[in-house]
C-alpha cells in the first residue's frame, strides 16, 4: 500500500472570459453631457471650476482669524497683499567663526550688529548693539576660505532687499553676530 501525498501545489483554476474594462474620465463625461444636450448644466460647472480655480479658496496665508463680532478685522483679513515680498540672497561675514559652524540651511537667525571699535583704540565703540535683520534663514554656508579665524565667516542670507541693503550698510561699520532663533 502506497499512500500518495497531496500536492503542495494547487489545482490550475480557470479564469472566465469577460468584456474588455473601458475607464471613461471626467473629461468625457463631459463631452458626452454636450453631445446629449445638457450643455447648459455643464457649461455652469466649468465655468464654476475655473472661477475657483482662478480666485483659490481659503483665507490668505498668515491672516489671522477675527472675533464675530469685530467687523473691520474681518474685512482686513480678507484683503491680500497686492505684491509679494521678494527675497535676494546677501552674503553676511559673522564675526564669530565658531559660531558660523553650528548653522544649517534653512536655520533662522537674527543679524546683531556692534559698533566696530574706532580707529587706533584697542577697546570697543561706544555704540549700543542693534538688531539689523530679524528671522533671517540660513540659505548657504559657504566653505571657509582659510583666512584666519580673526576675519570671521561667510553665511548667505535670504533676506528682503531692503534687509540686504541694511546687512551690507552694518557689515562695513559694525561686527556681526547672529542669534538663533
Amino acid at each position: 500500500m502506497t499512500r500518495t501525498l497531496p500536492s503542495p501545489v494547487p489545482a490550475p483554476c480557470v479564469v472566465p472570459p469577460f468584456e474588455p474594462l473601458r475607464v471613461h474620465g471626467p473629461r468625457l463625461r463631459l463631452r458626452r453631457a454636450l453631445r446629449r444636450g445638457r450643455w447648459a448644466p455643464a457649461t455652469v460647472l466649468a465655468l464654476v471650476a475655473a472661477a475657483l480655480a482662478v480666485a483659490g479658496a481659503g483665507p490668505p496665508p498668515g491672516a489671522v482669524a477675527a472675533p464675530p463680532g469685530d467687523r473691520a478685522a474681518a474685512g482686513a483679513a480678507r484683503v491680500r497683499p497686492s505684491v509679494a515680498v521678494r527675497l535676494v540672497s546677501a552674503p553676511v561675514r559673522i564675526a564669530d567663526a565658531a559660531t558660523v559652524r553650528l548653522l544649517r540651511p534653512g536655520d533662522r537667525v537674527d543679524v546683531i550688529a556692534a559698533p566696530g571699535p574706532p580707529l587706533g583704540s584697542p577697546l570697543g565703540g561706544d555704540g549700543a548693539a542693534r538688531v539689523v535683520a530679524a528671522g533671517a534663514r540660513v540659505a548657504e554656508i559657504p566653505r571657509p576660505d582659510g583666512t584666519g579665524a580673526d576675519h570671521g565667516a561667510l553665511v548667505v542670507l535670504s533676506v528682503p532687499r531692503a534687509t540686504a541693503t541694511a546687512l551690507a550698510g552694518a557689515g562695513v561699520t559694525s561686527q556681526l553676530a547672529v542669534a538663533l532663533c
